[in-house]
Formats: C-alpha cells, sequence, structure tokens
C-alpha cells in the first residue's frame, strides 16, 4: 500500500513536472484571453477593433506568471488598420487566483508601418487636431517600433510606458522651404522623455548627422537638446542663398567641420524659446565677394575674400551671443591671421580684434603711409557697435618702428570719426620720413602738436581742392595747430607752423594757419567757407614747394607765390601768381627756342635758366579734369601764353605762343605813340617766336612747334597789360 502511494505521489509530480516544462519550453495556444483584450482596447477607444489570433501561452514557474503571445495581430479604427508583429503579455497567477485584472503588461512590436498611417491612427483615437498638421508636414516614411506597457490592479495603463524602435526613409517638407529627406533614426520613448540617436537626414539637399536629440516633458514646455556633429560638410548654393547672403557679400563656397550642443524649449502652442547653442566648428574654406570699398587700406585686395583654417566657438542664448574665433584670411595675395572676440547683447556688440597684416600691402591714405610688403604689421581694435555708432576703446597699429595708437574714439555708421580723446602719431611715411605728433582733446577743444608732421600730401590735395574722402572726421571742431616743424618737400621746412584750422563735414571749412622757413621767409594759408562758396589762399615767400607740383613745369627755382581758389558746389576757379622766378625747363623748351631762332637764350638753359618777372596761371577744375583758361609768363628774355587741360594722373594737352623779348619789343615798338612811350625804338630780326603743342601721359609728353610771323592780339594785349602794371 506504501509502494502504491509512493508510486501515486511520484507519478504525480512527475505529471506535474512533465506539465510545468511542456509548458514553460512549448506552451499551449487558446483564446480564452481575447475577449478580455478586446474590451481593454475597447476601453480606449470604442470604435478601436483588434483582430486577434489565438494566445500562445508559457508558463514562468520562478515568477508565478504566465507569458502570453500572440502573431499577426491587426488594429482597426474605422479606415486604418494597423499590422502588428506580435503582441506579448504576463498574466500573474496571483491575479487569477484572487480573480483580479489578469494582464500586468503588454509587449507590442509592430510590423514596418507607414507613419502617416501612424499618426492618423493616434489622431483618431486622441482627437489631438495639432496631429493633423504634423500628418500634412510628413510625405512619406516607415516606422518600426517596440512598445511596453503595464497595467494597474485595476486595469489603468501605467505611467512607465515604453516605446523604442527606429523611423527609416522619411521624408518631411516644411511650407515647401524646408524639405527634410532620407530621414533615418532610432528612438526611445516614455511618459517624460523622448531620445532620438543616430539621425542621419538631408536637409534641402544638405546631408546632416545628429548624434542625439533629447526631448523632455516638464507639463508646460518641451525641453529639446541635442548635437549636431559633422565632418568635411560642403554647403549647397541654395543653403547659401538662404542664409548667409546679404547685400554687401555673397557667399560663393562654405566647407567646415563642426560638433554642436544646442537646447530649446517648445511650448504648447509650438513656440521656440530660451534657444541656447554651443558650437565648435573648423572653417576649411569660407569664399565671400562684397561691395566694400577695400583698396584704399588695402591696396592688392582682390574681388573675392577667404576664410580658411579658422578655428570657431560659439556661444548663444537668450542673453548673449559670443563668437571666439581664430584662422587665415586670405584678402590679397598670401594669408593674412584673423583673430577676434565678438559678443552681442541687449547692448549692441563687443568686439576685440587682431589683424596681423603679413607678406601684404596696406595703406592709410590720409597719413601717407604705406606698409611694405616685406613687412609684418599688427592692427588690434577693441570696442563696441550700437544702434547709432561705433565705440572704439582703443586702437593700436604697429609696424616695425612705426606706432599709431588712438583711444576713445566714436564713429557713427560710415566709419567717420565724431569724437575723440586722444591719438598719437609716431610712424614713417611714403617719402620716409618720420613723422611724430598727436592730438589731443580737452573738454572738445582739439590739439594738433609735435615735433615733425610731412605735409607734402595735405598741399597736393590743397592746391587741387581735391577733397580727400578718405579723411576720418565728420562733425565739425576747431584744431588748434602748434608744430615744431612742417615738412613741404625734401628742400623746404616750415618751422614753428601754429594757428587754426576747422573741420566740417569731411573737409577743411576755415583756416587760419602760419609759419616762417628757416631765414625768416613767411608763409600764410587761410580758407573760408560759407554754405555757397569755399575761398583758399596761399602766400610763400618760397614758390619752388608747390610750383613743382604742377608736372608740366620743370626747373623752377626762386619767386614767391600767391595763390586763390574759389569753389563753389564741385567747381573750383583758381588763380596763381609767381614773382621774380627762373625757369631751366618747360617740356621739349629748347626744340622751342631753336626752332625760334632766339639767339643766345639756349644758352641760358645750360646756366641760370631763364628769369621771368612775373607768371599768371587761371585754371578751373571739376572732378579729375583741370581747364586751363591761361598761363601767362613775362620775362626780359621771352614771353609765354598758352591754355589747355590736364585730365589727372591721365592726359595733359596745352597749346600756346613763345616769343623772344626783341620781337615783342619790336612788335609793341612799332605801335604808334604808346610803342614810343613803352619801349622805346626797338629792333629784332627773324620770325616773331613759336606756337607749340605739348600733348601726352605725364611721363610721356610729346611736341610739335610751327614758326610764326605775326603775333595774336591777345598776346599783345596781355602784354600791354603787364607792362602797364609795372
Amino acid at each position: 500500500m506504501k509502494k502504491l502511494i509512493f508510486r501515486f505521489f511520484i507519478t504525480i509530480i512527475s505529471t506535474v513536472f512533465l506539465l510545468i516544462t511542456y509548458l514553460s519550453i512549448i506552451g499551449i495556444e487558446t483564446d480564452k484571453f481575447n475577449n478580455q483584450i478586446r474590451e481593454k482596447i475597447k476601453k480606449i477607444d470604442k470604435n478601436l477593433e483588434i483582430d486577434i489570433k489565438k494566445i500562445k501561452i508559457v508558463f514562468d514557474p520562478f515568477n508565478f506568471e504566465i507569458s502570453a503571445k500572440t502573431l499577426g495581430t491587426k488594429l482597426s479604427l474605422q479606415n486604418s488598420t494597423i499590422e502588428l508583429e506580435s503582441v506579448k503579455s504576463l498574466i500573474s497567477l496571483k491575479s487569477i487566483i484572487n480573480n483580479e485584472f489578469l494582464i500586468s503588461n503588454i509587449d507590442i512590436s509592430t510590423k514596418s508601418v507607414e507613419i502617416k498611417k501612424i499618426i492618423s491612427f493616434i489622431r483618431g483615437i486622441t482627437r489631438n487636431t495639432k496631429l493633423l498638421i504634423l500628418q500634412n508636414f510628413i510625405k512619406e516614411g516607415f516606422l518600426i517600433a517596440d512598445i511596453k506597457l503595464e497595467f494597474d490592479q485595476k486595469g489603468n495603463i501605467k505611467d512607465n510606458y515604453y516605446l523604442k524602435g527606429f523611423i527609416k526613409d522619411t521624408k518631411i517638407n516644411f511650407f515647401k522651404k524646408h524639405k527634410f529627406e532620407k530621414l533615418n533614426l532610432i528612438f526611445y520613448h516614455n511618459q517624460k522623455e523622448t531620445n532620438l540617436e543616430k539621425i542621419q537626414l538631408s536637409y534641402n539637399r544638405l546631408d546632416l548627422f545628429f548624434e542625439k536629440i533629447s526631448i523632455k516633458n516638464d507639463k508646460t514646455d518641451f525641453l529639446i537638446n541635442g548635437e549636431l556633429k559633422n565632418k568635411n560638410l560642403s554647403l549647397n548654393n541654395e543653403i547659401i542663398k538662404q542664409f548667409f547672403n546679404s547685400d554687401n557679400y555673397e557667399v560663393k563656397e562654405v566647407n567646415f567641420d563642426s560638433r554642436n550642443i544646442f537646447s530649446f524649449k517648445i511650448d504648447k502652442k509650438f513656440r521656440l524659446k530660451d534657444l541656447a547653442i554651443n558650437s565648435k566648428a573648423k572653417i576649411n574654406k569660407l569664399v565671400i565677394t562684397n561691395n566694400y570699398e577695400l583698396k584704399e587700406i588695402f591696396p592688392d585686395a582682390k574681388s573675392e575674400i577667404n576664410f580658411n583654417n579658422h578655428i570657431i566657438e560659439i556661444n548663444y542664448d537668450k542673453k548673449i551671443f559670443d563668437i571666439n574665433g581664430s584662422g587665415n584670411i586670405l584678402l590679397q595675395n598670401s594669408n593674412d591671421k584673423l583673430d577676434y572676440i565678438i559678443r552681442k547683447d541687449k547692448g549692441g556688440i563687443k568686439f576685440d580684434t587682431i589683424i596681423e597684416v603679413k607678406k601684404n600691402p596696406l595703406s592709410i591714405n590720409f597719413l601717407n603711409f604705406k606698409k611694405e610688403t616685406k613687412d609684418e604689421a599688427k592692427i588690434s581694435f577693441k570696442g563696441e557697435i550700437n544702434e547709432k555708432n561705433i565705440k572704439i576703446e582703443k586702437i593700436l597699429f604697429k609696424n616695425g618702428k612705426n606706432k599709431i595708437e588712438l583711444d576713445n574714439i566714436l564713429l557713427n555708421k560710415d566709419l567717420k570719426v565724431l569724437n575723440l580723446l586722444k591719438a598719437k602719431f609716431d610712424y614713417f611715411d611714403n617719402e620716409n620720413i618720420k613723422n611724430y605728433f598727436q592730438i589731443s582733446n580737452k573738454d572738445k577743444s582739439y590739439s594738433l602738436e609735435g615735433s615733425l608732421l610731412n605735409a607734402n600730401s595735405f598741399i597736393e590735395n590743397l592746391l587741387s581742392n581735391d577733397d580727400d574722402n578718405s579723411f576720418p572726421f565728420k562733425n565739425r571742431f576747431n584744431l588748434n595747430v602748434n608744430l615744431e616743424q612742417v615738412r613741404l618737400d625734401e628742400e623746404f621746412t616750415i618751422n614753428n607752423f601754429k594757428g587754426i584750422l576747422t573741420f566740417k563735414e569731411n573737409t577743411f571749412a576755415q583756416a587760419n594757419l602760419g609759419g616762417s622757413f628757416n631765414n625768416e621767409k613767411k608763409i600764410k594759408i587761410t580758407i573760408n567757407s560759407t554754405d555757397n562758396e569755399k575761398i583758399t589762399t596761399l602766400f610763400s615767400d618760397y614758390a619752388k614747394p608747390f610750383v613743382k607740383r604742377y608736372k608740366f613745369i620743370k626747373g623752377f627755382d626762386g619767386g614767391s607765390i600767391d595763390f586763390h581758389s574759389s569753389k563753389i558746389n564741385t567747381k573750383t576757379t583758381s588763380s596763381i601768381k609767381i614773382y621774380d622766378f627762373k625757369l631751366n625747363e618747360l617740356p621739349a623748351l629748347t626744340k622751342l627756342l631753336t626752332l625760334a631762332s632766339l639767339q643766345g637764350i639756349a644758352d641760358l638753359l645750360t646756366g641760370e635758366g631763364i628769369r621771368f618777372k612775373e607768371f599768371e596761371m587761371n585754371f578751373n577744375s571739376k572732378g579729375s579734369l583741370m581747364t586751363i583758361d591761361e598761363i601767362y609768363a613775362i620775362g626780359p628774355a621771352i614771353s609765354i601764353l598758352m591754355d589747355g587741360y590736364i585730365e589727372k594722373k591721365q592726359l595733359i594737352s596745352l597749346r600756346g605762343t613763345l616769343v623772344p623779348a626783341t620781337t615783342l619789343n619790336k612788335v609793341i615798338g612799332s605801335i604808334p605813340f604808346l610803342g614810343d612811350i613803352l619801349v622805346g625804338s626797338k629792333t629784332g630780326e627773324g620770325v616773331f617766336g613759336v606756337s607749340f603743342k605739348i600733348k601726352g601721359p605725364p611721363k610721356k609728353l610729346e611736341t610739335s612747334v610751327n614758326p610764326i610771323k605775326s603775333l595774336t592780339p591777345r598776346f599783345i594785349t596781355r602784354t600791354l597789360e603787364k607792362i602797364k602794371k609795372n
């Protein structure tokens, strides 16, 4: 009996063991739970239908749970159907015994499903109209996902649901301008957070890669963090035109590497806020064209600017925008170095920049300075830009022994100086002359003081009335001048040059300046301006440093000069008078004298030169054209009358008459009564003189001459006027 009972228990235990083993390994199929699942699905939405096949049950003896799994399930909502790969669930035996809700969790794996169908399905359940907008943006794409749901004892879905999967070959269009194609990513999602990883996409045919994006729901907003990493990225023309071009420049080519960490919030109305970006990039190549006039500073500036090997770090949030960069800039013939720190906040833009100009030229025209190509120069400037103007705390220029330093400068948007605290100049100019002077401002009263200033280029502008548009000052102000020496050229220097200058609207408006040469000879300059007219005068006991600037007059020596000009609008009318001087050469003057058979005068050209009693030149200028109404010179040996025009730096065209004194006296002496009074009885022989033409570029003048046997009434009249005055 005992053996029988023992065998019975052994049989029961073996059967149970085999049954448990069978249920644990192979399991059974049943449809017992189908109705329960359908009822739970209906609680989500009454129109939601589930087509579920038999469920395979596998027993877990260790956790006292039953694992249920079904394949090929379909979810239908109205006309939308989603096919599922599998549905898994755990059923607690304890809940069966206690007659509680049987299903503790569900794991759902989908097949490859169209994203538009998924959105439509979810929109049908949630009645969320915003999903309709998203559905319209998405043009195509597929999703595969695993969904894990847990239920409480009452059958409600817990908050710890979890989704994971991947999206592939997705296409999204935002307003036809923003096209996202070939979107592939891995995603993880729960109630509090969504994580996207390994994101690959093409934006407007630009391939991008995001390492990760995290989306968190903090009840009122969605907080989004992400990382974008790209290498050797070249932007296409469509992207360039959309984001980078402006009226002042056009981006031609961009190639860069970058790592970007970003975060922002999106509220329930899809409004973006609290954007923050940290970006580290290497600009391999950035080529732009621009409309800025750079040749005044960089003479060999090209039509394109190339930034290369630039390392940039950008930090942006709602309060500040920082850019810190360093790299090469190819503006002229070879690379220069550019370092910069830029910060933008509510107050404006602050900057701290250093430019190292290496084997390239650099010019500062209003200072008559040009850096040699072989030398290096460094320019540093620090300041800020606001809506109205530019404030520069300091500008420092260094080039070998040359140093220019400016403090506290206020500029307008056209880079013209509105105010300046101090400027110090210590440099060698284009003529290798050391300039040492400084400008200081005390209580809005400016002073120019120093030991030496080379005024050569200033005189060029003064005589030509060519207002230098590169002159940096804008507002009207007075400048008190007190300079120990002012150099006019390699021969003449003014001592104790003092007076006052008034600047207005980028030019000299008033002036009253004077000084003396080494032998106490004087010089005086005045400028007086009204609303309609600007009058400039210059008197100097030495005429040579001013006359020699007219290229068609050479070998000038001695004499004093009296210069007067009147400028109305853009036209300037001027007069130059010179007294008691010698002239060794006008272009081809020797040839003229020979053809005129002026015996003995040609010999003077090899000696002290031809003496003139008076020279007068009347001319007007507009733009680059100077029209000479008359040049008249009279002297003991010859007299000259001519007129013509000069196109600045391009062409000289003059014509006139040259007559020996003997011939001229004979003609004047033949005038009844008046001739006897003026010159007495004079005789002459040969032709009266020559007419001539001088024409060509300033350095290649050509002269043609013709003998004449009669003088024009105009020549005689002008000569008589001069004789009467004397």
